[in-house]
């Protein structure tokens, strides 16, 4: 199970975990809250929901430091949360069998400016490195750091050490991934795609399905290959909001 964020950088991290699940061949459930009535990380009802799905493992994406109750709820039903985070912790920690976060009290990397699809890239980066070589072979990380660079200027974080080697390679590659090219495309903003492009007219559309609608509708539209759903995505949403 993937539990996200409502921002880009929540639909961005579910979208690189869920792809990499996708092309190592392992099934997943998504659960995105609503903002409105849920309000920010995942809750006792949440993670019922994605127990109820069968799932054995729950990824905290961009959220999860500070779910005490939830995880001790996960805990309790047997079922490993692992947090994928970058929000400051407290001294105290939920008890999850593992989180990751450059800003947990006691970390030391000092990666404190990363945002949460930064963490996820490098804990993607460790991953591959101990899966079977069979399944390495069909990955290639650097094509995801497109969402990387989108989440990393979407989530305003300073441009500087890593992040700005993420939004360096992510800029190349940005309009390989189809949705992404279809989006810029659409609202004519390929003639100038940089960072500030993308901080002032992609981000602030991409957030808005999660302000005013579902935030899944983000994620959706970020793991699409299908030309007509993306076209329609982005009709049924963005045009209309903004």
């Amino acid at each position: 199970g993937i539990f996200g964020d409502y921002d880009v950088d929540g639909a961005s991290s579910t979208a690189l975990l869920g792809n990499y699940f996708s092309q190592i061949n392992l099934d997943f459930e998504i659960y995105i809250p609503d903002r409105k009535k849920e309000g920010y990380g995942p809750s006792i009802k949440s993670f019922q929901e994605l127990i109820d799905k069968k799932v054995n493992v729950i990824f905290t994406v961009d959220c999860g430091t500070l779910s005490f109750d939830a995880v001790n709820y996960a805990n309790k039903k047997n079922i490993d949360v692992i947090v994928l985070d970058h929000h400051q912790s407290q001294i105290d920690l939920p008890k999850a069998y593992s989180i990751v976060n450059p800003n947990r009290f006691d970390d030391k990397s000092s990666l404190h400016y990363l945002c949460a699809a930064g963490v996820v890239f490098i804990f993607l980066v460790e991953m591959n490195s101990i899966i079977p070589k069979k399944e390495r072979s069909k990955i290639n990380l650097l094509s995801y750091l497109d969402l990387v660079s989108l989440a990393t200027v979407a989530d305003v974080v300073p441009l500087i050490g890593l992040n700005r080697a993420y939004v360096k390679q992510g800029l190349k590659i940005f309009q390989s991934r189809l949705c992404l090219k279809i989006f810029v495309t659409h609202f004519s903003l390929v003639q100038n795609l940089n960072e500030e492009t993308i901080a002032f007219q992609v981000a602030p559309r991409l957030n808005a399905s999660g302000r005013i609608g579902s935030a899944f509708l983000t994620y959706q539209f970020l793991v699409s290959t299908d030309p007509h759903k993306i076209e329609s995505y982005i009709n049924k949403s963005w045009q209309k909001c903004l």
